[in-house]
């Protein structure tokens, strides 16, 4: 096992798996503790495990992108001054765009989450952002967004 696959099998060390494979709901856990990157890898490893084009590969890619959006609004707001992270809100309005792409062809639910909550989400973060002309930062700590978790398999 590589250092990098070694790293991300501990994100998911003592998750509730809810009946899904755990990187899955892990990858809820880690979002809504705001760790957006370790969410990010977390998916990223059962989307790329499973195929680009597997069953669900878009859906998975879209929650994937919405991670990386949130890491660039992070950056962004712990680093507003910074060369490189004060450029960082039109990546992610970029990838919020990609989030919506890819869940929208998954309806309203798709592996036990309601989909359109998502996608406003990420509509609702490219208005603001868009908005304040890619210099208003909808994130910080207080307003981090919480998704729910998926509905347990039985």
């Amino acid at each position: 096992m590589s250092a990098k696959a070694s790293r991300i099998s501990e994100l998911w060390e003592g998750i509730d798996p809810r009946g899904w494979d755990v990187r899955y709901t892990a990858y809820f856990h880690h979002f809504n503790r705001e760790d957006y990157y370790e969410a990010h890898d977390v998916l990223e490893s059962l989307w790329l495990e499973g195929g680009r084009k597997a069953r669900g590969g878009a859906f998975y890619q879209g929650l994937i992108q919405l991670a990386g959006a949130f890491v660039h609004m992070r950056k962004h707001y712990e680093h507003p001054d910074h060369q490189v992270h004060r450029q960082r809100l039109a990546p992610a309005f970029r990838l919020l765009g990609l989030t919506e792409q890819n869940l929208g062809g998954y309806g309203e639910e798709w592996e036990g989450i309601q989909t359109e909550v998502i996608y406003k989400l990420a509509k609702d973060m490219k208005s603001v952002l868009l908005s304040g002309d890619f210099t208003k930062n909808p994130w910080s700590p207080q307003r981090g967004p919480k998704l729910e978790l998926p509905k347990r398999l039985n």
